[in-house]
């Protein structure tokens, strides 16, 4: 006679999010509403991207080891009409992109990070440092002053291109995922992480490269041949920046190393998109403000709607827009956290089951302080 044998139940205080993902289901509730709102901030979401990622590309080829770029933020197209309305704030804050940019840089991670330490790198970025600073005998001057300056330079240059291509990527699987939606196609959570998904597969391959032309000739810094891809060089490290570890913003915690309220080690942080409370945006210091003022302007009529029938109609819309940017988020790392599953989520097999559990249960112990609990119930 065969005894069917089950995997035990999970004694982790959030197996009920374990029993969601090993069921096919998504770490956000799904709901009508949910669908509507997290379709509609990622429409939102993906405009603003788009915008975000053109860019930091443009920064990244075009403004390369420039000291002073006061015209960073204009792509190259520069009027007074602009800069009125640069000056005005009537713009997408690209400061944000940046503080991105920057997150991810220092927390590092992934092959990008480590390729930027090889000596390929090194030598590649010695000759466009040379080639861009030709003649000029107080800055090569400086160089051999501050030999590591100009090389780091380089390698943020580096994230700038990393950061837009990967939001390039994301910018397209967002806005066809508000396509389909309004062709019908999309009618739950489950079917929007799947979307999510199987764009991260078709592009998981997809190269990063970074080249800059100067003086007539291009240089390579991070060529094909690095066998850098989308997913794992910049698609992983970027969760891990971004949504979990984060910086702590300025204003809502002390800098003071003797107040001891930022970790000691930056695998501790949680100040990211999944942890961040939704109350304070709009405060001076948070950096998410600027990313939520950028997508209230393309949100869809159908999410401005919702918005519009709270209590406070409009004036929080700031807040709750967090609110359904951080449920979206649930759904993107719902479909990271299914792509890098050791086993298939609905695997009948007891041991690649219990590899799955325990691998479930080392995500939800970093989601035991997130936004979680507050997301799927409001």
């Amino acid at each position: 006679m065969l005894v069917s044998v089950k995997l035990e139940p999970s004694k982790h205080p959030l197996a009920e999010y374990i029993y969601r993902l090993e069921s096919g289901e998504a770490l956000l509730q799904d709901s009508p509403q949910n669908v509507v709102e997290v379709v509609g901030i990622l429409k939102s979401y993906g405009v603003v991207l788009d915008a975000y990622s053109r860019n930091l590309i443009y920064i990244a080829e075009h403004q390369f080891l420039n000291l002073f770029p006061a015209f960073k933020y204009f792509n190259g197209d520069i009027s007074l009409q602009k800069l009125l309305k640069h000056w005005g704030h009537d713009r997408i804050n690209f400061e944000y992109a940046e503080y991105c940019m920057k997150s991810m840089f220092w927390h590092g991670g992934g092959g990008l990070d480590a390729y930027l330490d090889t000596p390929e790198f090194k030598t590649a970025a010695e000759q466009a440092i040379q080639a861009r600073w030709k003649g000029n005998i107080l800055m090569l001057g400086l160089h051999k002053l501050f030999p590591d300056f100009l090389p780091e330079q380089v390698r943020q240059m580096s994230y700038y291109s990393g950061l837009g291509q990967f939001w390039r990527v994301m910018s397209d699987i967002f806005i066809e995922l508000s396509d389909r939606y309004d062709r019908g196609e999309i009618e739950s959570i489950p079917q929007v992480v799947q979307h999510i998904l199987d764009g991260l597969v078709a592009d998981a391959s997809k190269p990063i490269t970074y080249k800059v032309e100067l003086r007539g000739k291009t240089y390579d810094l991070i060529p094909k041949s690095a066998g850098l891809a989308f997913l794992m060089d910049t698609g992983v490290p970027y969760v891990e920046a971004i949504f979990f570890r984060g910086t702590p913003f300025s204003g809502t915690v002390s800098y003071n190393a003797q107040a001891y309220q930022i970790p000691y080690f930056q695998a501790d942080f949680t100040y990211g998109a999944l942890y961040a409370d939704p109350l304070p945006i709009g405060g001076s210091g948070i950096p998410p403000t600027l990313l939520m003022q950028d997508m209230r302007h393309y949100l869809p009529d159908y999410l401005h709607e919702i918005y519009q029938q709270g209590d406070r109609a409009e004036d929080d819309l700031r807040v709750k827009i967090c609110q359904t940017f951080q449920k979206s988020m649930f759904c993107v790392t719902t479909s990271a956290i299914q792509g890098l599953a050791p086993n298939p989520l609905d695997t009948d097999d007891l041991e690649e089951q219990r590899a799955n559990r325990k691998y479930l249960e080392g995500w939800m112990n970093r989601f035991i302080t997130s936004q979680i609990l507050d997301a799927n119930h409001p």
